[in-house]
């Protein structure tokens, strides 16, 4: 065989190899992108996790394990945690740029981001409040998580730190101390974990804690409730007057404030059931 023949040979080889290579990742793609739809053929919307303060987004590291295994696309955007207008702004930036429903979940002070986020964002079709809270036009946190006795959250239980703003002043940031965060907020999370939790949390601010809701889009959109029966943060009897009020699919488990971490099963089923309706 001469040198032309032998070259010849091996480049229609190549060009073969890299045919092939290229049909399997094609096929690939289309096996990945199947999984993200629904049993009907329609493409499954994207779930938004929003956490809450003295939280951060790997609260929901289960939830986005098990929804990302059943093909849903999911992000869990960082809340800024700074002012309730400031934070939902942001979080209704990130929901402009994904194409497709949306269904939107929300923990403690993430439900109210969302109620206030969603708010013009026609492809939001579900909210889920794990939780969370699901204030009025006009209502603060303040006034929500006193509305019933059973709270923890108070002097005994909260740190305040300064820090600079912008304009040269200072603002306040809340802390919640360790007997705080183990007894009001993760009381059955394993004491290790719940450590972890606590040296990492994500404070929020004083402003964000007193912040007066907007039209909340609740109102307009559906909604769906996860009540912590065990909660020493938000009280459970608000939990179900807010879900009541909105209307919303009433779910119950016996968990903490983060039942996104101690129960993670029953969390990521009240998603699911809220997605499974959105097409």
């Amino acid at each position: 065989m001469t040198t032309n023949s032998k070259n010849t040979h091996t480049w229609r080889f190549v060009t073969f190899a890299v045919a092939v290579l290229i049909a399997g990742a094609v096929a690939a793609i289309a096996v990945a992108s199947s999984g993200r739809t629904q049993a009907g053929g329609t493409a499954k919307p994207t779930i938004v996790l929003v956490h809450g303060g003295w939280a951060d987004s790997s609260g929901w590291n289960a939830e986005i394990v098990k929804l990302e295994q059943l093909g849903y696309p999911v992000i869990a955007p960082a809340n800024p945690l700074r002012g309730l207008t400031s934070d939902a702004d942001y979080v209704r930036s990130v929901l402009r740029t994904i194409n497709g429903p949306i269904v939107l979940v929300g923990h403690s002070y993430g439900g109210a981001v969302i109620s206030n986020a969603a708010v013009g964002v026609s492809n939001v079709k579900a909210l889920v409040y794990i939780a969370g809270f699901a204030p009025d036009k006009g209502e603060s946190l303040i006034q929500l998580v006193t509305k019933n006795p059973g709270t923890m959250i108070g002097p005994k239980t909260l740190l305040q730190r300064k820090y600079p703003l912008g304009d040269g002043t200072d603002g306040t940031d809340l802390y919640l101390t360790e007997h705080g965060f183990e007894t009001a907020f993760a009381s059955d999370v394993p004491k290790k974990l719940a450590d972890q939790m606590w040296a990492e949390q994500r404070p929020f601010s004083q402003e964000a804690f007193a912040s007066l809701s907007g039209e909340p889009a609740w109102k307009t959109i559906p909604s769906w409730y996860l009540v912590a029966t065990q909660d020493h943060a938000i009280p459970p009897a608000t939990q179900m007057f807010m879900a009541h009020r909105a209307n919303a699919k009433i779910f119950t488990v016996k968990a903490s404030h983060v039942p996104m971490v101690s129960q993670p099963a029953a969390t990521t089923n009240v998603i699911l059931t809220a997605a499974k309706t959105v097409g």
